[in-house]
């Protein structure tokens, strides 16, 4: 039985209710984090606390837990989930109002809903075992405001069924200028001659955890260069290695782009060094 939080209760996820007049689900007004852990160790904690905090007041939401507050709810939820390797969804909403509308009202109580769920076992640095992930690429279709995990995520799911549908893992995103941004639910760096670029931090991407942990094991480390600045798609189609992040694939080497093979087709010597770092260390944040 999956035990999920619910407006300051514990229940069965089966048995969770909202309003249907609930602003999350009328209008996509709300934020979410998921918290990947394993064997009830989560990875990154404080700094998925800190962006949704940040997510929260860049869209006026007024909620004041703190991080001991998050941090007892996820272990509760991972104690009474198994201890496994679990995804910790958490999710805060403007709340239900009395009536549909566009404008915020006033006083309406915020809705917190969370959740674990079942994840894969770690990935490990070994080219053997690691997946070897294709992807499509495709023009930003999305809104301005990418740097807000906000729980409004059709654009996103959209790019991300249009990799699916043409039978693969991910899709690109690339904008006007054709510079890469980010995936659809993962942010996105190239390897060439050893050095890892990723895009710089800005609205057309999110600020993703493992990216910003896996970049600081990385410059702490010294042994592999990194640069953050625009990347052409020009570079992405020349590049040694392409990656993926996100909290649950880790580092995900990318061996194909829309049909066509990204250096040599295998993945990568740069990802196995950055994957064997970023193990050793993830649990330091």
């Amino acid at each position: 039985m999956n035990i999920a939080f619910l407006n300051g209760s514990y229940l069965p996820l089966e048995e969770a209710r909202i309003s249907p007049l609930d602003r999350g689900f009328l209008f996509g007004d709300g934020i979410y984090e998921v918290v990947p852990s394993y064997g009830g160790k989560m990875v990154g904690f404080a700094p998925h606390i800190q962006r949704m905090n940040d997510g929260l007041d860049a869209i006026g939401i007024k909620f004041d837990w703190s991080e001991s507050d998050w941090g007892d709810l996820c272990n509760q939820l991972i104690k009474k989930n198994g201890s496994g390797n679990l995804g910790i969804y958490l999710h805060v909403t403007r709340g239900a109002d009395s009536k549909r509308f566009h404008g915020f009202s006033e006083n309406i109580t915020p809705t917190v809903f969370a959740f674990a769920f079942e994840i894969a076992p770690a990935p490990v640095a070994d080219k053997t075992l690691a997946k070897k992930f294709k992807v499509s690429s495709s023009k930003d279709l999305r809104w301005d405001r990418c740097q807000i995990k906000s729980t409004s995520l059709l654009g996103n799911v959209l790019h991300f069924q249009q990799g699916q549908d043409q039978g693969n893992d991910e899709t690109l995103l690339f904008n006007a200028d054709n510079q890469l941004t980010e995936a659809s639910s993962c942010n996105a760096y190239i390897v060439k001659d050893s050095v890892v670029i990723t895009p710089p931090l800005d609205n057309q991407l999110l600020p993703g955890i493992t990216r910003q942990i896996l970049l600081d094991i990385l410059r702490n480390d010294g042994s592999i260069k990194v640069e953050e600045r625009p990347v052409s798609m020009h570079e992405v189609k020349n590049a040694d290695e392409v990656w993926i992040t996100s909290s649950s694939k880790e580092i995900g080497a990318v061996v194909e782009i829309d049909g066509l093979p990204v250096g040599n087709g295998e993945v990568g010597d740069i990802w196995l060094a950055a994957q064997t770092l970023y193990s050793a260390a993830k649990h330091n944040y």
